[in-house]
């Protein structure tokens, strides 16, 4: 692993991994958006991450296990990108960001909602949306990028999202 030991301290460690400004956010969007080719990460962030630190980014997470990647067989030059064990047991801790930002800081609805509704869930539904994520990250990796595997819980997640998104957008009654 790539990481300064400052200490054992299991909170410093966390942090060494996973606490530059983009690392999280990565993982977040191929967690919850499901973007699994580097096009779809890099222009579709809500953060706008610039390339060279997208492709650093992604290969420190390959290198500490976070990640993995593959060719992807629809098109030769393209690559798939997949959460490994490690991120996906991230879920509760996302789940736990998202609602302390919720409590604490000025989000917005669109992008709160998931948080919302992954916090209303608890464990139980952080445990099924962590089965899912493993069949169409680690399973079936190819198949949960082209569509083929879908995560109930993520359809669920999203549905919420653009319902609120197009309320929203919608000019007022």
């Amino acid at each position: 692993m790539d990481i300064e030991l400052r200490s054992g301290c299991p909170i410093n460690l966390t942090m060494e991994v996973l606490g530059d400004r983009w690392s999280l956010i990565i993982i977040r969007d191929i967690m919850f958006g499901n973007r699994r080719h580097f096009r779809d990460l890099l222009t579709h962030s809500e953060e706008g991450i610039a390339s060279n630190i997208l492709a650093a980014r992604l290969k420190r997470l390959l290198s500490l296990g976070f990640i993995n990647k593959r060719d992807d067989p629809s098109h030769s030059q393209k690559a798939i990108y997949s959460l490994m064990e490690p991120a996906i047991q991230l879920v509760p801790i996302f789940a736990m960001i998202g609602a302390w930002g919720r409590r604490h800081l000025p989000v917005s609805e669109e992008l709160s909602i998931r948080a919302e509704l992954l916090e209303e869930g608890g464990a139980p539904l952080w445990e099924e949306f962590m089965d899912d994520l493993r069949q169409i990250h680690i399973i079936d990796p190819i198949g949960g990028a082209n569509g083929t595997w879908t995560s109930p819980v993520l359809a669920k997640l999203t549905a919420a999202f653009l319902e609120v998104r197009a309320k929203s957008l919608s000019p007022a009654s």
